[in-house]
């Protein structure tokens, strides 16, 4: 089961983007561990996940969690703004899928 954290600002607004990410990958008969946390808690657990995804609120983040995540297997991404602001969760579920190969 892979793991995939969405951060954004405070750990809110990304919450009903992650029931539409879970529904989706349930309808495809997927197991994900999904969950949002905000940038100052995601920065102690970085590597715990195997994807994150940051909100596009906080893209300016993808540097430095490049450079946290260095070495280990954790994919990073960023949720386009269009699939955000929809909550689009088919779309996002299937950044995540190019993301884990």
């Amino acid at each position: 089961m892979a793991k995939v954290m969405f951060v954004c600002a405070a750990g809110m607004s990304t919450s009903l983007l992650v029931e539409k990410v879970n529904k989706a990958a349930k309808e495809k008969g997927l197991e994900l561990e999904v969950y949002a946390m905000g940038e100052a808690e995601a920065r102690k657990d970085l590597t715990q996940a195997d994807v994150l995804l940051l909100g596009p609120q906080v893209r300016y983040l993808e540097g430095k969690f490049k450079e946290a995540i260095a070495g280990s297997s954790t994919k990073i991404g960023v949720v386009d703004m269009l699939s955000y602001g929809r909550m689009d969760g088919a779309a996002v579920l299937k950044q995540i899928e190019s993301l884990l190969g």
